[in-house]
């Protein structure tokens, strides 16, 4: 456990880890065979309150801060990227009602969110806007006391299940960025079409789907804040969620780390386990010392949410560190177990196709060098 926890983290992250031992763990790999969402831990997560950890009791959240939250989502993707991911996910919604929600939006949408009642899912991505968030083309018009929505999203998770979602949109396209609004939206509002889960390379068991909006309807008073207000709120939103995706890749990290010193100490070569081998030995030492400086990346940006200081460098530090450390140990996890780790016999052959996603998801690795270039030569 982390001595940089106090002890109520501590035994935080003892009934997360418990939980992901018992109940992750044990299907993991037959769920990214099937793709098969996990549907029953997810719930557990739900009754857990994992799902709305940060959130004032008030809105149904359990009042926690935002280090505890990453420690959750370290704690999930050692096991199990895919409901790590959901979390995130849900989270991303949940936090977007949260910060820029009327307070009756907070008492109707994020309550459900926090308590475990519903799924969230947040949907910015589209097929032709991904880095470049301001190119959206979905849009927006007011009718009467509805706002109608056409276009299409992409790579959506948790995006055919979600019974509430943050739907991005142009209302003012000749304004470009300054053109976009958020809305809450239901998951069954009229005109909303969903599609069928992607086949991907790695997190084969969480949801994300296309989204098709055909003059999907919601109420007037679903728009979050002021019209035209929505991209200032989905980069606030966005810094958050780094920190969320940087903790789940230590966590993949994590689980490789672990897989590997496990291997190292069964696997026999030459007449000796692999791990009195030098060429092993740096490999588990450059893992390791990668990995913790992730962590301390990740609990310093943690630590300056909780504190409501500015943390849109720190986040962007964490995440670009994280996402390509992450991508490293899992290189070296396989390398270490051979042609085992070729196969799915052992987690690393699993832990290397979801690595990959943390360098491109919540803004790819190029992206994050621009945010810290620019953050760096501000004046």
């Amino acid at each position: 456990m982390d001595d940089s926890l106090h002890e109520d983290q501590i035994s935080f992250q003892k009934s997360v880890r418990e939980f992901a031992r018992k109940e992750l763990k044990p299907g993991v790999a037959q769920r990214d065979e099937t793709g098969e969402f996990p549907r029953e831990a997810i719930n557990t997560m739900q009754k857990m309150g994992l799902m709305g950890l940060v959130f004032p009791p008030e809105y149904g959240g359990r009042g926690m801060d935002y280090v505890s939250y990453t420690v959750a989502v370290e704690e999930l993707a050692r096991v199990d990227a895919a409901a790590a991911i959901t979390l995130l996910a849900h989270m991303l919604c949940s936090y977007h009602i949260f910060r820029f929600g009327s307070e009756e939006q907070k008492k109707k949408h994020l309550a459900p969110l926090a308590n475990g009642e519903k799924l969230g899912a947040w949907a910015l991505t589209e097929p032709g806007a991904g880095s470049d968030a301001a190119a959206i083309g979905t849009e927006a018009y007011n009718e009467g006391k509805e706002w109608v929505l056409n276009g299409n999203k992409f790579f959506i998770t948790n995006g055919s299940l979600a019974d509430t979602l943050v739907v991005m949109a142009s209302t003012e396209k000749s304004r470009g960025s300054k053109g976009i609004s958020a809305f809450i939206m239901d998951g069954n509002a009229p005109g909303l079409r969903k599609g069928k889960n992607l086949d991907k390379l790695g997190f084969r068991s969480s949801n994300t789907v296309g989204l098709f909006l055909e003059n999907a309807r919601i109420p007037e008073i679903n728009i979050m804040g002021e019209l035209n207000s929505g991209f200032s709120q989905t980069m606030e939103v966005l810094d958050a969620g780094r920190i969320g995706l940087a903790a789940m890749a230590v966590g993949i990290a994590a689980g490789c780390l672990e897989s590997s010193i496990e291997y190292a100490r069964e696997r026999q070569a030459f007449g000796s386990p692999i791990a009195d081998y030098q060429a092993i030995q740096w490999m588990i030492a450059d893992m390791a010392t990668e990995l913790e400086a992730s962590r301390l990346l990740v609990r310093r940006a943690a630590r300056l949410h909780d504190q409501r200081r500015k943390f849109t460098l720190e986040a962007s530090m964490a995440k670009l560190f994280a996402s390509e450390m992450c991508v490293r140990a899992a290189l070296k996890a396989v390398q270490i177990h051979g042609g085992h780790g070729y196969i799915k016999t052992h987690p690393v052959e699993r832990y290397l196709r979801e690595a990959k996603l943390c360098e491109i998801g919540e803004g790819t690795s190029e992206i994050q060098r621009m945010i810290i270039a620019r953050e760096m030569l501000k004046t």
